[in-house]
């Protein structure tokens, strides 16, 4: 049922990102995504559509400067100046060595190839899995893809109106081929119809929105050893 109408581009490696599956994002977590558990079996199902499978970590220390308990009276949700550059204030989240960082237990890891940790300067926040959000470090995914020949990247997870769009946003930035799998995604929505207006903001950069349900498994996908461990330290 999964996979079956649209052949995927001819590229070398067809190459998934799937943004963010933490626990901490999922129901109960630190900073729930509404039906942020929704997206996992979309993500388990077409991981077979792949030669590259990718996932993207929040990886804060304790105390990071986007959460709202390191700014003495500021609250969830505030707006300040961080790193020179508007942030949101959030709960505490996905904690370097915490049970909130590690990846959901209900995504399936085997595919995973390689997992990209951002957020970890405690001075500016890093919603895409490129870049921090001031673009004056790279996480190392530009250089991963690019050294596996990689020109398309198909992209999906949490959240639609932070870090799935900011991720897809620099995709199509570096010149990469750039489709967001829209029901692979759930917004945080701190606005209603943020998230409506992500996916507009993409489409209008170029971004392809497609349905899981136009992925084609032709050819099968490749499996590997995850580069890090789900919830741990990243590997040097």
């Amino acid at each position: 049922m999964w996979c079956r109408n649209l052949t995927l581009r001819g590229d070398l490696m067809k190459t998934l990102i799937l943004v963010d599956l933490q626990n901490d994002f999922m129901p109960g977590g630190a900073l729930a995504v509404p039906g942020g558990h929704e997206v996992l079996p979309v993500a388990n199902a077409i991981q077979r559509c792949f030669d590259i499978v990718i996932a993207t970590a929040d990886w804060h220390p304790p105390g990071h400067g986007s959460f709202a308990s390191a700014h003495p009276g500021a609250r969830v949700g505030q707006l300040i100046e961080l790193a020179g550059m508007p942030q949101m204030l959030w709960p505490d989240h996905c904690v370097q060595n915490t049970s909130g960082a590690e990846l959901s237990p209900g995504l399936d890891v085997a595919r995973i190839t390689k997992i990209i940790y951002k957020g970890m300067d405690p001075n500016v926040d890093s919603y895409s899995g490129f870049f921090d959000n001031g673009r004056q470090r790279s996480t190392g995914l530009e250089d991963y893809l690019r050294s596996r020949g990689v020109d398309a990247i198909y992209v999906m997870g949490l959240a639609t109106d932070y870090c799935v769009k900011f991720t897809a946003l620099d995709g199509v930035a570096l010149g990469l081929t750039t489709y967001l799998i829209e029901d692979g995604c759930r917004g945080v929505d701190v606005v209603p119809g943020d998230a409506i207006r992500a996916v507009s903001e993409m489409r209008a950069a170029g971004v392809h929105v497609i349905s899981s349900r136009q992925l084609d498994v032709s050819g099968g996908a490749r499996r590997g050893i995850p580069e890090g461990v789900p919830g741990g330290a990243p590997r040097e």
